[in-house]
């Protein structure tokens, strides 16, 4: 009975890699290892050096590790009383190899890394002749606010994007401590009340890409999220030209009601912005929703997902 068992454990771990296979062939190219930005470029070259370096390292600990147990194996005919040694109290070169090694590793993994990090707090250099367009990204339980304040005009859980052109996001949150991420445009930085955090993106493609947020932040969180329309810079300025025409003025009553915690049905358009009475990344602005709010927040929303859910698609 034991030796069946055993034998099943077996033939479960030879399937697990083929399951795997399988199952990968079956899935859509992350949206992290997709880029089409500089930013997003600079993420997934470094990610793929730190995944190969920590297969490499494994590599060598698995290979050292095989040769140690087939050598030194109690079975050995080839084994002599001398090759065994445990005693190595005190051996320098021993000491210097095993404080060296974790040492050159991590110096491997850290220069990159915060050479990266470091890099990606400045606009991208292939636009550097332009000026960033400012764009402020503001998080509300349970969505995207997007303030254009050279165009004078705000939107609501949609973005549109000149491609070729920096990005500057200033980022703050109504209420909830929100994560804005645009998976294929870079990484997430978040969004707090009372402070401003600012994150540069750019787009060198044409295209619609997903963007959410990715720190939890309660019921209506799978539903928080955006489109992002990248185009080329004259029908981004057609666009901000259209809304500024056509689209209604925002009123401090209106954004009070866009404020409350829920989820919205449809995206918004508007020709002027919530900056003239509010600036939520201010230490002023901090309490603005929650003093109007704040006992909607002892609610909850009963959320039901409908059949064949998406996170678009969550409804009250």
């Amino acid at each position: 009975m034991k030796g069946k068992k055993v034998s099943l454990q077996k033939k479960w771990f030879t399937l697990l890699p083929v399951l795997l296979a399988i199952l990968m062939t079956g899935c859509d190219k992350m949206a992290v290892l997709d880029p089409v930005g500089p930013a997003g470029e600079s993420q997934k070259n470094l990610i793929l050096y730190a995944v190969i370096f920590m297969l490499g390292i494994i590599v060598v600990v698995f290979t050292i590790f095989a040769i140690v147990v087939f050598k030194y194996r109690a079975n050995n005919p080839n084994r002599k009383p001398e090759d065994y040694r445990p005693d190595h109290h005190g051996n320098v070169k021993l000491e210097v190899v095993w404080f060296v090694i974790p040492v050159l590793i991590v110096t491997a993994l850290s220069i990159p890394t915060v050479t990266t990090l470091y890099d990606l707090e400045k606009p991208p250099e292939s636009s550097q002749e332009k000026e960033p367009l400012v764009v402020y990204a503001t998080a509300a339980d349970w969505k995207w606010i997007f303030t254009y304040p050279e165009q004078d005009i705000e939107t609501v859980n949609y973005l549109h994007i000149p491609t070729d052109r920096a990005i500057e996001f200033r980022l703050s949150s109504a209420d909830s401590m929100a994560s804005f991420w645009v998976p294929q445009l870079g990484g997430q930085k978040y969004n707090m009340a009372g402070m401003e955090n600012t994150l540069y993106l750019q787009a060198d493609e044409e295209g619609v890409f997903k963007g959410r947020n990715a720190n939890f932040t309660g019921e209506g969180f799978t539903g928080q999220t955006f489109n992002v329309t990248a185009q080329s810079e004259d029908e981004f300025d057609d666009w901000a030209a259209s809304v500024s025409e056509e689209a209604p003025e925002l009123t401090q009553d209106k954004y009070d009601e866009i404020l409350a915690p829920g989820l919205l049905d449809e995206t918004m358009s508007f020709s002027s912005t919530h900056l003239e009475w509010v600036d939520h990344g201010s230490n002023e602005g901090r309490d603005y929703s929650v003093e109007r709010h704040g006992d909607k927040y002892d609610e909850g929303l009963h959320l039901e997902n409908k059949p064949g859910w998406a996170p678009d698609e969550i409804q009250q």
